[in-house]
């Protein structure tokens, strides 16, 4: 799994910071979270490609969702015939297919809009889901979003299943899928004698703009990576509760609680376009996990499996 930062700055853009998008590359699979103002562009510009096949957005304002059009049009232009869908909250809808339309529109591959509630699932895919969380954000109707992988089979033993007496080969396969098999000796040798226990697959959860909520936590336990709203520092910690919004502190204490491994602080003010190490150093003081920091636009973060090291 791959997190490219397309979009980190926060409502106004900058030089340096494009407004918010984040496309994340899973098995062969491209996702992408909210879509601001020149999001195409940003994807030519880093190599993503633009084979989407769902775009997530967590809330109405612009800096979100007016890449939209733009991507829907290169990609009709670019002959594209599967279809794409994008999902939002509860009121959306008819906004973002206006969107979508803009100027009259009508793109020439399937398009569908759904909308979600903050406390369901918006995509259950074969292995994982994208799950939704009620986040607090000025009076939009927002919410967060997290990926999360099903749990993978555990290890399987070959030395034992031979110790065991079972043939190389299919037999092999079959322990794997959970099958127990018969020996031709009669013996019969069940998964649990050969197979380990299921491992863990990866999460990653999405806050877009939001104050600091207890649903980022309980959504689920223990993320790979959170990408969290870090628009202010402390210093302006009354305006980021004025605009809805979280301090660079506020968003590593929630980021402790869930259990995060790594935190990436998004949404980051103009006031910090030539320097955003106030909100890093801020961030970092506050988290217990391995590491929080400011990604730059076109970074790319890998997203390992937890057990990756033992593996």
């Amino acid at each position: 799994m791959r997190v490219t930062f397309l979009g980190t700055g926060g409502a106004v853009p900058t030089t340096e910071r494009a407004p918010s998008a984040f496309l994340v590359e899973r098995e062969g699979e491209r996702l992408l979270f909210d879509c601001g103002e020149g999001t195409q562009r940003q994807m030519m510009r880093f190599g993503t490609g633009f084979s989407v096949s769902h775009v997530f957005v967590t809330h109405l304002h612009g800096d979100h969702v007016l890449g939209i059009p733009g991507l829907i049009q290169t990609l009709d232009f670019n002959d594209r015939e599967e279809p794409i869908a994008i999902h939002g909250p509860p009121g959306s809808k008819g906004h973002l297919k206006d969107l979508v339309e803009a100027g009259g529109y009508r793109p020439g591959f399937p398009v569908t809009v759904h909308e979600v509630r903050p406390d369901g699932v918006a995509l259950d895919g074969d292995d994982y889901e994208v799950r939704t969380f009620p986040t607090e954000h000025r009076s939009s109707s927002s919410m967060g979003y997290a990926l999360v992988e099903d749990d993978r089979r555990g290890r399987f033993d070959r030395e034992k299943a031979e110790e065991l007496g079972v043939p190389v080969g299919p037999k092999f396969g079959r322990l794997h899928d959970g099958e127990a098999v018969e020996l031709d000796d009669g013996t019969v040798v069940r998964p649990e004698q050969v197979v380990g226990e299921p491992r863990p697959g990866r999460k990653f959860v999405y806050t877009g703009d939001t104050r600091p909520v207890d649903a980022t936590v309980e959504v689920t336990d223990a993320p790979d990576l959170l990408i969290h709203d870090a628009t202010f520092a402390a210093e302006w910690a009354d305006r980021a509760r004025q605009t809805g919004h979280s301090t660079a502190r506020e968003a590593a204490e929630i980021a402790t609680r869930a259990g995060a491994k790594r935190l990436a602080l998004t949404h980051v003010s103009s006031r910090y376009a030539g320097d955003a190490s106030p909100v890093e150093r801020e961030a970092k003081e506050a988290f217990a996990g391995e590491s929080a920091f400011v990604p730059d636009d076109g970074q790319k973060v890998e997203v390992p499996y937890p057990d990756a090291d033992a593996e």
